[in-house]
């Protein structure tokens, strides 16, 4: 029998998903941002009980941990890194402050940039005084034009060292074509710190983190895993630790935000930022072709964040490839993932000085205090209190009967903040409140949709998070969309989509080649373009060996970011072969190029007479893992009234309060269904169905929700 834990944490509640033999179980418990180790072992004690079982037992049995957390953003939020050390070419040492000038907007929203001329340029991550510049110069094809001058290095080394460097980062202009001076510079740090410091005071390449072209990017995204190496390294290797005193012999898996796995060991904290919703997206990705859907808006409203991903053609196709992290932009592949301030525990507010304009988040009241409703100390309004005075949620079965909900309190905070502002009776302002954040959430998936070409209608919704089944159908109307599918497991659901991935590595390397010249002639050098493939192959190979992986069940696809001539944007194209061998293999590569480039931007956007050049090539590292099946059940009678347990006044839109039935979710069987208004209830999440939507539990499990009258297609027709 084969065990699996997968656990992810975020910023009000930890998730944890355990798949044993044929049986598999989910549970939360409240994140410790204090200690992740502590909210980590209470959800796995909690799913060992399900399982009657002690955590020691359940370690022992355990044959893989995934795990994906917030370290990373938690630690770069709270700004409490080691001083950083950065070392540069000489007359580059201002390349990160000026930030190609857009950090002064990098990753903040419209209403922050939009008067530019009044913000504070964001406060670096490394002093200026912490950046020094050597004498050393590498040309655009790695020759060596100007060796590096030691001596000076080493006095500047000491300079650093006594204003408190306690990680450096090198990043040179032209490391990623000739990484010598790179190297050797790390190699005169350890030898002259190295034995003193007993590798506290690590160093981090450039040309061995992201090894592209273009400084600026290349040098955040190794200056962030710099910053937070330290702190994601203690907190990890404590977790792993707590797993071997407890029977765990196995590595601590980390998901990336590159679609698959990792070992800790092999993982860099920029791979680690939007871990969990990415493994949401690929929990979609994997059951979509199962239940038959082909296009798949995954939506997950947690405590915190809204996160949405798309699975479009039955394809995890959108990538970003220089995203950007709190406010820098870095060379990092990530599966595109939109988060928004948008949860559970965002807090509700009237600002007087914009006419008594309501807005919901994205601050967030977290896990503590938390909503007023927790009775933690908290006082401001939430999206919680909202839906708890609209009767949406039961007070004493939130959290599975674990923590008990005062509605006098959360109508209290949305009296005095909320409505007693806008004059209006308490439950109005819960539903304004309501349908604002629906709408804020609706209008970013429509956004999202249609800005990458596609219409909305066409797709199915699934609704993930712990908050995520109460908004579903507010939010989905607002997107226009008209079937939602809850999982018995949504708000657990990154949890389970972590179990889904496989171990994945990116390795890439800048090379600027020519695949077909201004005078239309085609690339022949193949042995330089399979050399590079080569090599990346071999550095794939070895952390596989080092996982304990065999590197012979490896799956290797090449990656290639290219362009037309005289562009400045590349686009990447799957290589429909790993070697070039011949003018037949440039053909087919050329034409797979072409035919992404023409459903990006229209075959009008050709241009193949100004040449094609290569940019960058990546190599994507694959071994496949087991993943769960889905399993059917028979379908039976549609009558639910066995799983009703009930009724309670609930407040609903151009109906008021209405005496609304309850049905538990664990006595549904497949074949149950009804019309809106209902509340399904379970131990992790309600389900609401407003009025205008229907529900059916198919043979799956899962609750389908649909739009009453709403003439559009039907689910099969949208997958």
């Amino acid at each position: 029998m084969t065990t699996a834990i997968d656990i992810d944490i975020g910023g009000t509640f930890t998730d944890c998903y355990i798949a044993r033999g044929e049986e598999s179980v989910w549970c939360k418990a409240r994140t410790t941002a204090y200690d992740l180790s502590v909210c980590t072992l209470q959800a796995i004690e909690e799913g060992a009980a399900k399982l009657d079982l002690s955590v020691e037992q359940l370690l022992a049995e355990t044959g893989i941990v995934r795990y994906s957390s917030t370290i990373a953003m938690n630690k770069l939020i709270q700004r409490n890194g080691p001083k950083v050390a950065l070392i540069t070419t000489h007359g580059f040492e201002d390349t990160i402050f000026i930030g190609r000038c857009s950090q002064w907007a990098d990753g903040l929203p419209f209403k922050t940039t939009r008067n530019i001329a009044r913000m504070k340029r964001p406060e670096p991550l490394v002093d200026r005084v912490m950046v020094v510049g050597v004498a050393e110069r590498v040309d655009s094809t790695g020759e060596v034009i100007y060796p590096l001058d030691e001596a000076r290095f080493l006095e500047q080394l000491r300079g650093l060292v006594d204003r408190g460097a306690r990680s450096f980062v090198v990043s040179l202009l032209w490391s990623f074509m000739n990484p010598v001076h790179e190297q050797r510079i790390k190699e005169l740090i350890l030898e002259e710190y190295g034995d003193a410091y007993l590798g506290s005071m690590p160093v981090f390449l450039s040309s061995e983190v992201s090894p592209r072209i273009f400084e600026y990017p290349r040098t955040m995204m190794t200056l962030l895993n710099g910053y937070l190496h330290q702190a994601m390294y203690h907190e990890l290797m404590g977790i792993a630790e707590e797993f071997r005193e407890r029977a765990y012999r196995k590595p601590l898996m980390m998901v990336h935000n590159t679609g698959g796995m990792a070992s800790v060991l092999k993982t860099s904290a920029v791979n680690t930022f939007n871990g969990g919703p990415v493994a949401g997206v690929m929990g979609s990705y994997h059951l979509a072709p199962l239940y038959g859907y082909k296009n798949v808006i995954s939506a997950d409203m947690g405590g915190t964040s809204f996160d949405i991903g798309m699975v479009a053609e039955g394809s995890t196709r959108f990538y970003q490839f220089q995203p950007v992290i709190d406010t820098w932009t870095v060379d990092a592949t990530i599966l595109d993932v939109r988060s928004i301030g948008a949860g559970g525990g965002s807090i509700i507010q009237v600002n007087p000085l914009l006419g008594n304009q309501l807005t919901v988040g994205p601050e967030s009241a977290g896990s503590n205090p938390g909503p007023a409703c927790y009775d933690q100390g908290g006082d401001l309004p939430t999206v919680t209190d909202a839906d708890l005075v609209l009767g949406y949620l039961n007070p004493s079965t939130f959290h599975g009967g674990r923590l008990t909900l005062d509605r006098d309190l959360a109508r209290k905070a949305v009296a005095e903040k909320v409505a007693g502002p806008l004059g209006v009776p308490v439950e109005e302002a819960a539903l304004l409140a309501k349908r604002v954040i629906d709408g804020t959430m609706g209008g970013e998936i429509y956004k999202e949709t249609v800005l990458k070409g596609f219409d909305p209608r066409d797709f199915i919704l699934f609704a993930l998070g712990g908050a995520g089944p109460v908004h579903a159908t507010g939010f989905a109307e607002a997107a226009q969309l008209e079937t939602v599918v809850v999982f018995p497991y949504s708000s657990t659901f990154c949890a389970f989509g972590s179990s889904t991935m496989d171990i994945v590595h990116l390795y890439e390397k800048s090379l600027h080649l020519h695949l077909i010249d201004l005078n239309g002639r085609t690339f022949d050098d193949f042995a330089t373009f399979n050399a590079v493939v080569d090599a990346l192959i071999e550095r794939g190979r070895q952390d596989f060996r080092g996982e304990g992986v065999d590197p012979d069940k490896a799956e290797w696809q090449l990656e290639l970011d290219m362009k037309f001539g005289g562009q400045l944007n590349t686009s990447r194209t799957i290589s429909p072969v790993l070697h070039l061998d011949g003018e037949g293999d440039v053909a087919a590569l050329y034409k797979a190029f072409e035919a992404d480039y023409a459903a990006a931007y229209s075959a009008m956007g050709l241009t193949p007479e100004a040449g094609v050049e290569i940019e960058n090539f990546v190599i994507r590292a694959t071994v496949r893992m087991p993943k769960p099946a889905a399993r059917t059940l028979p379908l039976g009678d549609a009558d639910p009234s066995a799983a009703r347990t009930g009724t309670r006044p609930a407040y609903w839109r151009d109906i008021g309060w209405h005496e609304t039935d309850i049905y538990d979710r664990e006595r549904l069987t497949p074949g149950n269904s009804f019309e809106g208004p209902a509340l399904i209830e379970a131990s992790d999440t309600t389900i609401v169905v407003e009025p205008g939507w229907s529900f059916l539990l198919d043979e799956y499990g899962n609750g389908l929700i649909r739009r009453i009258g709403a003439g559009g297609r039907s689910p099969a027709q949208q997958g």
